[in-house]
């Protein structure tokens, strides 16, 4: 009789005969590496940047420890910081003063707002060796903090949905004109993405693209971002135009929405919570898929590692490889520059 309390006594021989050992592909880092079926590369990483009027400025975001708001000619050299560690793709958001904002976000079009400059500045000092990117959104620009134009309905104030769009595509064409590559609708407003191509079209920007925040959840992880971009909203919330966290199916209908109407990228954001979109989407779409790992997931690994609950470095790579395996081509990531610098990734 066996004494299971002593594993002396147990046979030698596996209970089974083991034709296939899958440890056997484990046994080494070099294998292990061999065999990997997910990798990241810089050029995978979209970098955000916060953008704000001035000169010489580096203003840190207290929600978001190690990153800046940055004014145009500063913001130069964290882009070539990111070129040189092989990252190709930039976003850019614009920050402004709340001197600069009114009802209709009319700063959001001007010409010399703080996205229009850099964008100039960056295409001037690394030509095409860059990809940039624009976010293009209301709340940044509206003294009332929402994505698009108020206006007032029997059942309270509601946005005006196609009064937006006219806003929307200002800043958008603005943004072309100053050497956008891509510009990233964020507002959530139906039909902006077909709106955008059409305008972009008639200017003549034919070549500038459209990368669609087309799955983008109303999410309690947007916080620090709000901070860092001074624009949350002075009242209400965006659940009238954001996703409901509930929905899955429904993310797949904006999708196939955004990329009838002439999306060229899709984006899904938030990425942790979501990463069961990233799999439904991935083979129901041939365009490149986005994932925003967003500031509030960024702000909860910083948080983590702070108070030594986890080991940061492998927390982050962890994330961004569970992102990409789910089936996003492009992060985009807080983290990315900090990550290729510590060789994290």
């Amino acid at each position: 009789m066996l004494d299971l309390k002593n594993p002396e006594t147990l046979p030698v021989d596996a209970p089974v005969q083991l034709t296939q050992r899958p440890r056997r592909l484990r046994s080494s880092a070099a294998l292990r590496e061999s065999v990997a079926e997910t990798h990241l590369r810089p050029t995978d990483l979209i970098v955000p940047f916060f953008v704000m009027p001035g000169q010489g400025l580096s203003e840190p975001i207290a929600a978001l420890p190690g990153l800046h708001r940055y004014s145009p000619d500063t913001f130069l050299r964290q882009a070539e910081r990111a070129l040189e560690l092989g990252v190709r793709s930039l976003l850019l958001f614009g920050v402004l003063p709340d001197t600069h904002k009114d009802p209709l976000g009319k700063s959001a079009a001007d010409p010399e707002g703080p996205v229009p400059q850099a964008l100039r500045e960056a295409r001037k000092a690394f030509g095409e060796e860059v990809v940039l990117y624009t976010d293009v959104c209301l709340c940044a620009h509206t003294s009332h903090g929402h994505c698009g134009v108020l206006k007032e309905t029997p059942r309270g104030v509601r946005i005006d949905n196609d009064r937006s769009l006219r806003q929307l595509a200002a800043m958008a064409l603005m943004h072309a004109e100053a050497g956008a590559d891509l510009v990233a609708p964020s507002d959530m407003m139906d039909g902006r993405v077909g709106y955008l191509r059409r305008a972009l079209d008639q200017a003549g920007h034919t070549e500038v693209g459209i990368l669609s925040y087309a799955v983008k959840y109303a999410s309690a992880f947007y916080g620090p971002f709000r901070d860092a971009a001074q624009s949350a909203p002075s009242f209400g919330d965006r659940a009238t135009y954001q996703m409901d966290v509930r929905n899955a199916r429904e993310a797949l209908k904006e999708a196939a929405l955004d990329e009838l109407e002439g999306a060229d990228l899709l984006m899904v954001k938030p990425a942790l919570a979501y990463l069961d979109i990233l799999a439904r989407l991935r083979p129901a779409t041939h365009l490149p898929l986005v994932a925003y790992n967003v500031s509030g997931e960024y702000a909860m690994l910083k948080a983590g590692a702070q108070a030594g609950a986890l080991d940061e470095a492998r927390a982050v790579r962890e994330t961004l490889i569970a992102i990409k395996r789910a089936g996003a081509d492009l992060i985009i990531s807080y983290h990315a520059l900090e990550a290729l610098e510590k060789r994290w990734i």
